[in-house]
């Protein structure tokens, strides 16, 4: 295992400003709206008395110190599967440290499927609400401006995802410096009011959430509804390690956005407490009026660096779950020649636009999109903590009592979020749900279905080792050159070489049958990449090479090829390989009435095959050397 590796060049200081412009957007922006919706959800059944500001601003407080900094940055960004993070990276660690027990194995994959497919959701969510919030605040500046709040907002999102395609590190340097400017800002902006009502700092006691959640319990427990939105992100957060690695991602948030967050949070409860009727937008009221268009220009930038977050997080996911066989085969562009992690998924980010854009025109505001929010963001949570409780013993070897304590303190909580936002499902939650139950049938399928054409093509390939003991015994005429069949065992032969020799009689002189593993790793170490068989026989050029890629690596070939001559595990020169031919075989899916999966999950598996990318281009084959032939498999 390797770990994530950074260009030399770039320092502490730049890594953590890089990270804040890409890690950081969706939980620093979380001020544009949580406290305004704590206190206007449910029509209003959290009052703007001082009890329940102190009760909220406690609970907040408290929820970001829990769930954020000791669960995710301090235990969990621990939890890295060599530099990776998000829940795919985690289910397979989780995977791999219980590999010995297939079916806990099985149910950690399913696990991890769920909560991916609930960041899914959350993920059409996020860019939407964030942006709305903000522009939304020429409703206060420019109140004549308000009509145009949905227009601008769309103009907005689709320029972000438009610049997806010029990768994670330039969007990084470019959102880095005014997400540092953001949150000096919004601390700076909270100052103020806390000088002025300094006993608004008696809501850091977690004794004013306790006395909150007893005296009103029905009240408090409607609040958690809202209040989770402070935690939005940190799923996000873990997600985008990879990007950028665990110490940067620390450093920035101790030291800068955490405080930022509490000194904002602080301000605007005092603001409440000052003047009740501020609850209606407290974050834009907190600044003067001459501020408030320039802080509506400044908390665009920032929600479109909070889309950002998410959806670099996104395309981590999905390139994990492609890697691991939950997803078909997707065009992936790395963005970026030093970080193997920084990639661009076209598919990925033009569904995502559209989800965007479809729940954003549907909503309109970002009060309406509050409704819809919660549900998968405090699924995924759960999710984590499930994985994170089966993890740790193995990793760290930790006791029963450390688990107990853990599940109480972050699954209590967390389920408790989870409840609360139960109640949102008929008015806009069943939304998120809905595309995670999609993604979660999009992925079964697919797992399914590969497992059901990997037996049909058993039964039309033949053992390989008869093969080649057949061509021994017929002495088939040899021609000169490299051929490499990329094929996904040892066991059965490729069908384009089968269908060379039965339909021509001839054979090229050098044959390698070469299988692609995706590991539960990130990375690989090259030394350990590869596996040589000869077949039974040292003499006939016919040879078997398996090659390992972590699921985090590009799985070049090609390159991979030359690095086996270069290591002696194959006995020919890299030169010999720049005439080498490769043959791919990849026949058209049929779905017949056989057993293994119901008829409509069967022609979903079929038009996702049809529409995967082309395994020459996954795997960096030479176009102009590359043969595509095989025939249709019947599932």
């Amino acid at each position: 295992m390797q770990s994530v590796t950074r260009p030399a060049k770039v320092g502490a200081a730049g890594l953590a400003v890089a990270a804040l412009g890409v890690v950081f957007g969706d939980i620093g922006t979380s001020p544009l709206y949580s406290l305004q919706t704590v206190f206007s959800i449910d029509d209003g059944a959290v009052q703007a008395t001082a009890d329940d500001v102190f009760g909220v601003i406690s609970l907040m407080f408290w929820a970001i110190t829990i769930v954020v900094s000791i669960k995710y940055v301090t235990i969990l960004m621990r939890a890295d599967n060599g530099g990776e993070g998000g829940v795919m990276a985690l289910a397979a660690l989780a995977q791999r440290l219980y590999a010995a027990k297939a079916g806990k194995a099985g149910l950690l994959l399913v696990i991890g499927i769920v909560g991916v497919s609930l960041f899914y959701g959350d993920s059409l969510i996020t860019p939407a609400i964030s942006v709305l919030s903000a522009v939304e605040g020429l409703q206060v500046a420019l109140p004549a401006l308000g009509h145009l709040v949905v227009p601008i907002a769309a103009v907005i999102l689709t320029g972000l995802f438009a610049f997806q395609r010029f990768g994670t590190a330039r969007v990084g340097r470019l959102f880095g410096p005014i997400m540092v400017l953001w949150f000096v800002v919004i601390a700076v902006a909270g100052v103020p009011m806390i000088v002025q009502h300094p006993n608004v700092l008696l809501g850091l006691s977690p004794t004013y959430a306790i006395t909150f959640i007893v005296a009103h319990p029905f009240v408090a427990f409607v609040a958690m509804g809202a209040v989770v939105l402070v935690i939005t992100g940190a799923e996000a957060l873990y997600a985008d390690m990879g990007h950028f690695g665990r110490p940067p991602i620390r450093r920035a948030w101790f030291f800068l956005v955490f405080p930022s967050l509490v000194l904002n949070y602080l301000g605007q409860a005092a603001l409440i407490l000052q003047n009740p009727d501020a609850r209606s937008n407290p974050f834009f009221l907190l600044f003067p009026d001459w501020a408030r268009l320039p802080m509506v220009i400044l908390a665009t930038a920032a929600t479109v660096i909070a889309s950002q977050a998410v959806i670099s997080g996104a395309f981590s996911l999905t390139r994990q779950a492609v890697q691991l066989g939950l997803l078909p085969p997707l065009t992936v562009r790395h963005t970026s020649e030093h970080e193997g992690g920084q990639v661009y998924l076209p598919a990925v980010n033009t569904l995502l636009f559209v989800g965007v854009m479809t729940v954003m025109l549907v909503f309109r505001s970002s009060a309406a999109l509050a409704t819809a929010y919660g549900v998968s963001v405090t699924g995924a949570l759960v999710v984590d903590t499930v994985l994170l409780l089966l993890v740790a013993p193995r990793l760290w070897g930790w006791g029963w009592w450390k688990i107990g304590i853990t599940a109480i303190v972050f699954g209590g909580l967390e389920l408790t979020f989870l409840s609360a936002n139960l109640s949102k499902i008929l008015h806009g939650g069943w939304v998120p749900l809905i595309v995670a139950l999609a993604v979660i049938v999009v992925m079964t399928t697919w797992r399914r279905g590969r497992q059901l054409v990997i037996l049909g093509r058993l039964k039309k390939e033949g053992s390989l080792p008869d093969f080649v003991k057949d061509v021994r015994a017929r002495k088939v005429q040899r021609v000169p050159g490299v051929a490499i069949f990329l094929h996904p065992n040892r066991d059965s032969t490729p069908l384009a070489l089968r269908a060379n020799v039965e339909r021509n009689n001839v054979m090229h002189k050098r044959v390698i049958v070469v299988t692609v593993v995706i590991e539960n790793v990130p990375h690989i170490d090259p030394k350990e990449a590869f596996e040589y068989h000869d077949l039974g026989y040292s003499d006939d050029d016919i040879d078997h090479l398996k090659i390992r890629f972590g699921f985090s690596d590009t799985p070049n070939i090609p390159r991979a090829l030359r690095k086996a001559c270069t290591l002696g595990v194959l006995d020919l020169r890299p030169k010999q390989l720049e005439t080498a031919s490769y043959f791919v075989s990849r026949g058209a899916i049929r779905t017949t009435r056989a057993p293994g999966m119901v008829a409509w999950r069967k022609s979903l598996f079929a038009a996702l095959a049809q529409n995967a990318a082309n395994p020459a281009a996954r795997f960096a084959l030479p176009a102009s050397r590359t043969v595509s032939m095989g025939s249709d498999i019947d599932i």
